[in-house]
C-alpha cells in the first residue's frame, strides 16, 4: 500500500530530490518508526513472554535450545544450535560455510523430531533443507575476545568492564538472516496475514531479539559452568546494553533499487512524520523537556561511537563538535518565542552537515513519540507497480520530466559514469560489484542502471506521438518495459527512486547498506570497507524479561550510563 496524505492536513515534505540522495541516504539514523522498534512495541502491547523448554548445553556451551513465545495468537520458537568452530573457519564473509551458532524461527513450537530435523539442517544453512514451517534461517559468530572476557569475569563474581562493552555491544554477530522463501523456508504469504508479522522484516526481527536473549543465557550458562560458586548473572542494566552485532555487504545494497514502492513507502512514512512534527506551532514544556533529554542522549552515543574507518570517524568527530555547539539551539525560551520552533531548528540545521541535519530529523521525530506510530502500517507493500499500457505517452513523458530529470543530466560518454556494474556472483548467488575496465562479467550485469536506462527510452520517445499508447511503444520497443514501469510507479510514489548514478566511480554502496539499517534500527554503524559494514541491532532495547514487567519502548541511540 502506498501512504494516503489526504486525511490530514496538506504537510511540506522535503523534496525526492534532497532526501534521496545517496550521501544523505547514508547519512540515515534509525527513527522510532524503524522495525526494531515495531517490533519492541507490539512484543509489549501483546504481553508476549518467552520461555525456554529446551537447553541442552554442555559444560563449554555447545548443544541445543528452544526459545517459544505467543505473538497475535500464533506460536513461533527459536531453535539455536551452538557448535565448536576452529579459529581457522571463523569468517564474517558470505563465502563461509561453518559458524559458531545458527538458528531457525519455527512456525510452532517444535517436537523432538523436527528439533532433530533441523539440527541436521541449520548448521549447514544455504546446503540444508527447509520447509514451509521454518520462517526465518540465521547464523552467528561470537565475538570471541568479548565473549571470553564476560564469562571469565561472571565466573569470578564480577561484571564486564564497561569500557570493552561500550566499544564492542555484542556477544554474537549475525551474518546473514534469511526470509521471504530463500533456500526453501516459508514464503512471504505466510506470514503476510499474521498481526504484528505483517510489516517489513518483523519476522527477522523477532529472530534477531530472541538470538539475543540466547546470547546473554548463553554466556551467562559457561560462565556459571566455570565456576559456580562464584558466578553471578549480568547486571540487568549491561544486559540490556548487549545487543546482537551484524556484518554485512553487497549481497543488501540492490534491495532498494530493486523494491522502488517499499523503499518509497518507508521514505514516506519518515518524511511524513518529519513534516508533521515541523508543522507544530508550539512545543509545551514536556516535549521541550524531551527534547533537552534527547539532544544529551544523542550527545553521549555520539562520544561512544567510535570505529576504525577514518572517513567515518572524522564525520562523527565534526559531528560531536556541531551537536555541542547548537545545544544553544535547543534553549526553552528562544523555542517558546518562535512559531513552528521545530520547523525553525530545521531551518537551521540547512548550514550544517548532512549527518548534523539527518540526526536532528530523527531526533525530533522521537520527540514526538507515538504521535507517528500510525504510519508503521503504511510501511509494507504487497507488491510491485504493474504496467499501464494505456497510458499515452505525452503522460509518461510528462511523469519522466517531472521525476527524473536527474538521470536525463547524467553524462554516461564518460568513462567515469559507468566506471561499475553490477553483478550476481556464482558461487553465492549473491550481488557484487566489478570495475568495468579491470574486470570480466559486464556481459552478465544486472539492470541496475536505472538513469542509464532512463536516458535510452527519453532518446526512443523523441520521436514519438504523444498520443500513441505504451503498449503499442513497448510492441517496438519491449526492452523499455522496465524503465516505463517504475516511471509510471513514480506518480504516487516520489521517494521510489535513488536518484543518483549506481554505475558511477563515485557510487559507494556502504550509503545504500546504511539507509536500509537505519530502517530496521541498527545503530554504531562501522564500515570495514565501502560495501561492508558491521552494526549493532537491539542494544538498549527491553529483554524478554523486562517486556514482561511491562518495560517500555525507548531505545532510540543506545547509550551505557
Amino acid at each position: 500500500m502506498v501512504l494516503d496524505l489526504e486525511a490530514r492536513p496538506a504537510l511540506t515534505l522535503r523534496s525526492p530530490d534532497v532526501v534521496m540522495r545517496l550521501r544523505r541516504m547514508g547519512a540515515s539514523f534509525p527513527t522510532r518508526l524503524s522495525f526494531l522498534r515495531s517490533l519492541i512495541r507490539s512484543l509489549a502491547e501483546d504481553g508476549s513472554s518467552v520461555s525456554r523448554p529446551v537447553w541442552s548445553m554442555d559444560d563449554r556451551g555447545f548443544g541445543d535450545a528452544v526459545y517459544t513465545l505467543k505473538l497475535g495468537g500464533h506460536d513461533y520458537s527459536l531453535v539455536a544450535f551452538s557448535s565448536p568452530l576452529p579459529d581457522e573457519l571463523r569468517s564474517d564473509r558470505v563465502i563461509a560455510e561453518a559458524w559458531d551458532t545458527s538458528y531457525v524461527l519455527y512456525d510452532g513450537v517444535p517436537d523432538v523430531a523436527e528439533i532433530d530435523r533441523l539440527r541436521a539442517n541449520a548448521p549447514r544453512q544455504e546446503a540444508g533443507r527447509f520447509g514451509p514451517r521454518d520462517l526465518v534461517l540465521s547464523r552467528a559468530n561470537k565475538s570471541v575476545r568479548f565473549f571470553e572476557h564476560v564469562a571469565d569475569r561472571l565466573a569470578g563474581g564480577r561484571q564486564p568492564d564497561r569500557d570493552r562493552l561500550s566499544e564492542v555491544g555484542y556477544l554474537l554477530r549475525t551474518t546473514a538472516v534469511y526470509g521471504n522463501g530463500k533456500f526453501g523456508i516459508a514464503d512471504r504469504f505466510v506470514l503476510a496475514e499474521r498481526q504484528w508479522l505483517d510489516g517489513p522484516f518483523q519476522a527477522e526481527m523477532l529472530t534477531v531479539w530472541l538470538i539475543r536473549e540466547f546470547s546473554h543465557d548463553l554466556v551467562e550458562h559457561v560462565a556459571r559452568c566455570r565456576a559456580p560458586e562464584t558466578f553471578v548473572p549480568l547486571a540487568p542494566e549491561l544486559r540490556r546494553h548487549i545487543g546482537v552485532g551484524n556484518s554485512t555487504g553487497l549481497g543488501m545494497a540492490p534491495f532498494l533499487a530493486n523494491h522502488p514502492l517499499l523503499l518509497n513507502n518507508w521514505v514516506l512514512a519518515r518524511e511524513t512524520a518529519l513534516a508533521r512534527v515541523r508543522s507544530k506551532p508550539y512545543l509545551d514544556d514536556a516535549t521541550l523537556h524531551r527534547l533537552a533529554e534527547l539532544w544529551r542522549q544523542a550527545g553521549t552515543h555520539l562520544d561512544q561511537w567510535t570505529v576504525e574507518d577514518d572517513a567515518l570517524m572524522a564525520r562523527i568527530l565534526g559531528l560531536r563538535g556541531e551537536w555541542a555547539e547548537a545545544q544553544a539551539w535547543i534553549d526553552p525560551a528562544r523555542l517558546r518565542a518562535v512559531s513552528c520552533p521545530v520547523g525553525s531548528l530545521l531551518d537551521r540545521s540547512r548550514f550544517m552537515s548532512v549527518d548534523f541535519q539527518e540526526l536532528l530529523a530523527a531526533l525530533v521525530i522521537e520527540m514526538a513519540g507515538a504521535e507517528n506510530d500510525d504510519l508503521v502500517d503504511s510501511m509494507a507493500s504487497v507488491r510491485e507497480a504493474t504496467l499501464q499500457p494505456g497510458m499515452r505517452l505525452s503522460a509518461l513523458c510528462g511523469l519522466l520530466r517531472d521525476h527524473y530529470g536527474w538521470a536525463l543530466a547524467i553524462a554516461f560518454d564518460k568513462p567515469a559514469e559507468t566506471a561499475q556494474f553490477w553483478y550476481v556472483s556464482e558461487e553465492k548467488l549473491e550481488p557484487r560489484l566489478g570495475r568495468r575496465a579491470s574486470e570480466p562479467g559486464a556481459d552478465l550485469e544486472l539492470p541496475l542502471d536505472i538513469a542509464r536506462q532512463i536516458q535510452r527510452l527519453d532518446a526512443d520517445l523523441a520521436d514519438e506521438p504523444g498520443t500513441r499508447t505504451v503498449a503499442a511503444f513497448l510492441a517496438d520497443f519491449p526492452q523499455h518495459r522496465h524503465a516505463v514501469r517504475r516511471i509510471q510507479a513514480a506518480a504516487n510514489a516520489p521517494y521510489s527512486e535513488i536518484r543518483d548514478n549506481l554505475l558511477s566511480e563515485r557510487c559507494r554502496p556502504i550509503n545504500m547498506l546504511r539507509c536500509k539499517l537505519a530502517f530496521f534500527g541498527a545503530s554504531k554503524f562501522d564500515p570495514r570497507s565501502d560495501r561492508w559494514t558491521r552494526i549493532t541491532l537491539f542494544q538498549g532495547a527491553p529483554t524478554a524479561g523486562e517486556i514482561a514487567v511491562g518495560e517500555t519502548d525507548d531505545c532510540w541511540l543506545p547509550v551505557l550510563r
